[in-house]
């Protein structure tokens, strides 16, 4: 199981948000290459980067803060955050990102998603944010009135890479994740799926590896990081491990 730090970029600056509102994000950093670099450093082979300002605006905003990251180290970087067209796709993806994560587009444009991944296999995620068990799009403030299940099925055959699952509702709160939301949704579909939204605690990465065992391709951890309640290293020799 693969362990994602995040790095959600507002302003060039490293922040997390308490449950997607723009309003409460805490900075923890104005240098995103550094703090990419430390998570190499601790071992993390992938970086989970979202656009905040993008998210909101449908369009990359942080552009130079993203670049800044990729040349910084040779982690595997997915990204999303106001990737709605095939060519900012492309751009990113010649830029060195590893995997285009897509989120609005997916609700609001599904052959987006299709025709993404037939001209770029395997590079592409979809993003499924809940709140109160409906899809959540243009940077959660906007929530439709499609489940996640109904939403993932869409791209059963797609050749989506993976699904990134997150309650919004648990999101930056520190109050655990939602695994029971999470693996229903991965028990229903043949994509793999990856937990996001609420890890605060190694405990918590513990019950995600013993009850997601074969069902989870991985686990992204934001603000638990920055605020030490988990360690990088500890976490990939974890989540790493067979026993």
């Amino acid at each position: 199981m693969i362990f994602f730090p995040a790095i959600d970029l507002k302003d060039g600056q490293c922040v997390r948000l308490l449950r997607g509102e723009m309003d409460q994000a805490t900075v923890y950093g104005d240098d995103p290459a550094a703090q990419a670099k430390a998570f190499a450093d601790a071992g993390c082979t992938w970086l989970h980067v979202v656009d905040l300002n993008g998210a909101f605006e449908g369009k990359p905003v942080n552009k130079s803060a993203v670049e800044s990251i990729l040349s910084a180290t040779g982690m595997n970087v997915e990204l999303g955050g106001g990737i709605r067209t095939i060519s900012t796709i492309s751009m990113w993806l010649e830029a060195g990102v590893c995997r285009v994560i897509l989120g609005t587009a997916a609700l609001k444009d599904p052959a987006l998603v299709k025709e993404a991944c037939q001209a770029f296999p395997g590079k592409i995620a979809v993003g499924i944010d809940a709140k109160e068990g409906f899809v959540a799009v243009e940077g959660w403030a906007e929530t439709s009135t499609m489940t996640p299940l109904d939403l993932a099925r869409q791209f059963e055959d797609a050749g989506v890479s993976a699904i990134i699952y997150t309650d919004i509702s648990r999101d930056g709160a520190m109050e655990g994740p939602n695994i029971d939301a999470t693996l229903a949704l991965a028990n229903a579909i043949s994509i793999p799926v990856i937990v996001s939204g609420g890890v605060s605690s190694m405990d918590d990465l513990k019950n995600i590896k013993q009850r997601g065992a074969g069902k989870f391709e991985g686990v992204i951890a934001g603000r638990a990081v920055y605020d030490k309640s988990v360690d990088p290293k500890e976490a990939v020799a974890l989540l790493d491990s067979s026993c």
